[in-house]
């Protein structure tokens, strides 16, 4: 078990999301879907302990750590620095400097997510994909056992859409990285997961894509098989 969510709940004015309860554990593909407003963004806020809890608690095994995707790109396009500069930023150490191992490693994640060809370019002049990787592959240098995503997809283009799903993919079965991600694509998440939380405030489901049936048309997902 990487993380443990028991019986969470978190308060504005009012109630935003009560009595969470899930597991993470290694490998796992887990897809957060719901509604507008149904608490996606501050379940993982809380989770990364960005937002105090109410009630319940969040366990994570010690010494995992998290690499984070926000919502919204937390560099600014106007930032004067290279893809390369963004991605070592991940690296967390207590150093002026970073080691010729810790550049090696930000390298060899950049070649992994085909953005080393971009290293030197200005984070400002990326295109929606590339940024995106860019903030991907920083996360991964902060941890390649634990990513976080919040709906990492949005304003990308379809093609980089695709792209970027396919390349968490490889990632989550390739390197055995568990993945939480925040999804709006219920039927994206059905192919890309191993495991469904569907909440509204509360968990509405979690388990297999397989027995989870779609809130948007009321059928059931077989086996991650399409359906219209």
């Amino acid at each position: 078990m990487l993380l443990s969510c028991n019986n969470l709940t978190v308060s504005y004015d009012t109630v935003a999301i009560q009595d969470i309860t899930f597991t993470a554990e290694k490998g796992d593909f887990i897809c957060i879907v719901g509604e507008n407003g149904s608490g996606k963004t501050t379940l993982i806020k809380a989770l990364l302990g960005l937002l105090p809890a109410k009630n319940g608690t969040v366990t994570v095994k010690d010494g995992t750590k998290i690499g984070y995707v926000p919502q919204k790109l937390s560099v600014s396009h106007d930032f004067p620095a290279s893809a390369e500069e963004i991605v070592r930023s991940g690296i967390i150490t207590k150093r002026p400097f970073l080691s010729k191992a810790e550049k090696e490693k930000a390298r060899h994640i950049m070649t992994l997510l085909e953005i080393d060809s971009i290293r030197r370019k200005s984070f400002s002049a990326l295109s929606g994909g590339q940024a995106q990787r860019v903030l991907l592959a920083r996360a991964l240098c902060a941890s390649e056992e634990f990513l976080v995503l919040d709906e990492p997809v949005t304003g990308l283009d379809p093609k980089a859409t695709r792209d970027l799903y396919a390349l968490l993919k490889k990632i989550n079965k390739e390197k055995g990285t568990t993945v939480l991600m925040v999804s709006h694509d219920i039927r994206t998440s059905m192919h890309l997961a191993t495991k469904i939380l569907h909440i509204d405030k509360s968990v509405q489901f979690f388990g297999e894509p397989e027995h989870y049936i779609c809130s948007e048309c009321g059928q059931r997902f077989m086996g991650g098989a399409k359906h219209d």
